[in-house]
């Protein structure tokens, strides 16, 4: 995989199968707070909105590609602040992209963006304890560890621990 030809794109709805495979996919729940599915129609409303710009919805959604269009994964940009120049950074790659360095590579992207187009200061990461490949990344691109949330989220039949990454610009 030649990693130069990564990019960001806008969600299609082409990308309407993969993004309702992931976004129904329990075993990522615990990581996105979620506690049900979403419907098609929702995510179908959801990839419409895409196009809205994000001063206005204080979300986007990018999909990490290839040169052949192919999701490999998504990223996140949400709880957009233009006022206080920051937002919060969610990522999500495809198993079969892991540990390529696929990860990395978008959000050196997304860094780009928000340089370029959003005048950001700081992004954020809200990560599970036990998310130790997460902790790993963002460590590794530069995110620095300012804070835990104590016994934050609840999932698995008991409380769990969420911490706060951040990166200033």
């Amino acid at each position: 995989m030649n990693l130069d030809e990564l990019h960001l794109r806008a969600l299609e709805p082409e990308d309407l199968a993969v993004l309702e495979q992931v976004e129904n996919d329990t075993v990522y729940w615990n990581h996105s707070n979620q506690t049900e599915p979403f419907s098609l129609y929702t995510l179908k409303q959801y990839i419409k909105q895409q196009s809205q710009d994000i001063f206005e919805v204080r979300q986007k959604r990018f999909v990490i590609s290839d040169a052949q269009k192919s999701v490999l994964g998504f990223i996140d940009l949400f709880d957009f602040e233009p006022l206080h120049r920051r937002a919060g950074v969610g990522i999500f790659v495809l198993s079969s992209y892991r540990t390529k360095g696929v990860a990395s590579k978008a959000l050196l992207l997304l860094h780009d963006y928000i340089k370029k187009h959003l005048n950001l200061k700081n992004l954020y990461a809200n990560i599970t304890k036990e998310n130790s490949s997460s902790i790993k990344l963002f460590t590794a691109v530069g995110y620095t560890q300012i804070g835990v949330k104590k016994d934050w989220n609840f999932y698995q039949g008991s409380f769990h621990d969420e911490l706060l990454f951040q990166k200033s610009f």
